[in-house]
């Protein structure tokens, strides 16, 4: 059972980037998805702005009030206790309103430029061609859709907004502090190098301990997911046991690295709770010597005390805020790399592809000359040689031959998958190269061995091969395939859910299906991909009527190991290590002594 690795990182698990001027410029790239939202955003800057600026004014306003209460005479003799108290209550609602306008306004630019962005991402992914796939992992793309966006999320709207309020704080409140007392200042600032060298050290550890513990947790949802997705082989070795027993090895390391990183954040919190409390109470011993002295108020010293706590807090919260935004700069590389990349086709809207268009364009008159390929992955093995061969319009065609010789590879170069390396391929005289890829690709239907089915009703499936159909030309393509009597039987016949994967109907009754769809899409090109060869006799026989109904009036191109479904096709050709090694009839190649054909025919009885 293998241990798939490709699953969805969340966002403490990103890989971070160092902010590098190409870095940032990616950044700011992706950024430019807030550009049409440009004026909420604004609005946004100016609430940030009065937000940051009530929540400033609280400290002074509170030592205003400590003095007043005193009789200190440094100004605030000329508001009265009770006015003061009431500037305070004025300045913590005036804080709350903007607050609440800045977070909402934020939320709006950043839903909706992520929504673009995650709209742009999947229209990309989905127009991408097929070695760009071959090449990634399913769940690192998918982790692009989710995780990568959502840290850009984050940043745009958490995370920024609070970097530039902690900015403005260090600086608005150094400066204030200075002001008030220089020699304070100095002492102040002389314990943020030991919290910040702590924070450093023990930051970046449990920074990668917590990575660590994701990891863990992840291997474990991998257990979970291979587990369930092989119920049933798992029960049919009654190997219970033995998953419960990985899966409880695997939740024990995540206990085991969280315990030890529970152990150095918790020395961390408490480093830095002394240091900060001890640099308060350093501040607080020289301010009463000051205050003593009678060069600082009491007020002085409450705005000076307060201030610190806000000064501090920010320092503290700079370096979380910093490694978001190293975050936000790789995921913002990774989106970029992928909106990069060349569309294989050009996504057209439904009334576009399906309606406006004629459906059959092509007549079906396919020639390969002198084709030969090689997969982009396995450069080294070439998988088609020289291969030549004519399907008449409207003929039936056969592919046989032993796994890896070829057969598929046809049918993916014909479907454009991939492109050749040398020879053509030419469909009604002019090289498919030629066509526009979705036209082209219209003309084509196909109905593959495992049929991939979605997880709506039985329904959307039929009409997945023509979106625009008509509720009576669903209809009757389920009627022609042989699967009406069957979806009747269901109480909500074609609103029956068919389940993931279509894992609700049986192997013969998702075949009928992707024959329905292919039927509604009408292809002037049929490829049949061992459409019967897991089908019981029974299945077989419904399923084999249907395809019969379906091959009518197209080119049909058939691969099959079972040789007894294709006797009464115009020709077949017997494939081995990528080339044509016999031709003819059913009849014509029966009777070859020593043929390769022969020797599949009598291996097939």
């Amino acid at each position: 059972m293998s241990r798939g690795r490709g699953r969805n990182k969340v966002t403490e698990d990103l890989p971070k980037k160092s902010i590098s001027k190409e870095g940032f410029n990616h950044l700011l790239g992706i950024f430019r998805y807030t550009l049409p939202y440009k004026f909420v955003f604004g609005i946004g800057l100016i609430f940030l702005i009065l937000s940051t600026a009530t929540s400033l004014a609280f400290p002074y306003i509170a030592s205003m009030l400590a003095d007043a209460s005193l009789g200190t005479d440094n100004g605030a003799a000329l508001w009265s206790i009770n006015q003061i108290a009431l500037g305070l209550l004025v300045v913590l609602i005036a804080q709350g309103i903007f607050s609440y306008f800045r977070i909402v306004l934020f939320a709006i630019v950043s839903e909706k430029a992520m929504a673009d962005i995650r709209k742009d991402l999947y229209s990309k992914l989905i127009s991408l061609n097929i070695p760009f796939f071959e090449n990634r992992r399913v769940g690192e793309l998918t982790s692009r859709m989710t995780a990568d966006v959502t840290q850009l999320q984050n940043t745009l709207s958490i995370y920024l907004a609070e970097f530039l309020r902690q900015i403005a704080t260090l600086i608005i409140g150094i400066g204030i502090i200075a002001m008030t007392s220089i020699k304070l200042t100095l002492w102040m600032l002389s314990t943020f190098p030991v919290a910040i060298l702590a924070a450093m050290f023990f930051g970046g550890y449990i920074r990668k301990l917590s990575r660590q513990t994701q990891d863990a947790l992840a291997d474990s949802n991998v257990v979970v997911e291979e587990s369930l997705q092989a119920i049933s082989v798992v029960k049919a070795f009654t190997n219970e046991w033995f998953e419960e027993i990985r899966y409880n090895k695997s939740i024990d390391k995540v206990v085991s690295l969280a315990l030890k990183t529970a152990k150095y954040r918790g020395a961390f919190v408490s480093f830095l709770i002394s240091a900060v409390f001890g640099g308060i109470i350093i501040v607080l011993w020289q301010g009463a010597l000051l205050v003593e002295a009678g060069a600082m108020t009491i007020g002085e010293l409450v705005r000076f005390v307060l201030y610190t706590f806000f000064i501090g807090a920010a320092m503290g919260g700079m370096g979380d805020l910093y490694g978001n935004i190293q975050k936000s700069i790789g995921s913002s590389e990774r989106i970029s790399d992928i909106l990069k990349e060349e569309s294989e086709v050009t996504i057209r809207p439904p009334q576009t592809a399906l309606i406006t268009s004629p459906r059959r364009t092509i007549e079906g008159d396919i020639r390969f000359e002198n084709v030969k390929f090689h997969y982009p992955t396995r450069k080294d093995i070439r998988v088609l040689k020289n291969i030549s061969l004519h399907i008449p319009q409207g003929s039936k065609i056969a592919l046989v031959g032993h796994s890896g010789a070829g057969k598929s590879t046809i049918i993916q170069l014909l479907l454009r998958f991939y492109e050749v390396d040398s020879g053509r391929i030419l469909v009604d005289g002019k090289n498919v190269e030629s066509y526009e890829m979705s036209h082209f690709r219209q003309n084509i239907g196909m109905v593959p061995q495992e049929v991939m089915l979605f997880g709506g009703t039985i329904r959307d499936n039929i009409a997945y091969g023509n979106p625009a159909a008509s509720e009576d030309a669903i209809y009757q393509a389920a009627k022609k395939a042989n699967a009406l009597e069957f979806i009747e039987s269901f109480p909500e016949t074609f609103n029956t859910m068919v389940g993931e994967r279509g894992v609700k109907l049986s192997g013969g009754q998702r075949q009928r299906i992707a024959i329905a769809r292919a039927i509604l899409k009408d292809p002037s090109i049929l490829i049949l991909d061992e459409a019967t060869s897991s089908l019981d006799t029974e299945s077989e026989s419904l399923v084999q009527a249907a395809l019969n109904e379906l091959m009518k009036n197209r080119t049909t191109i058939i691969i099959a190991h079972r040789l007894t479904t294709i006797r009464e096709v115009d020709c077949i050709y017997v494939l081995e290590g990528g080339e044509i090694v016999e031709q003819g009839s059913h009849e014509e190649l029966a009777i070859l002594e020593d043929g390769m054909y022969r020797q599949l025919s009598e291996a097939n009885l």
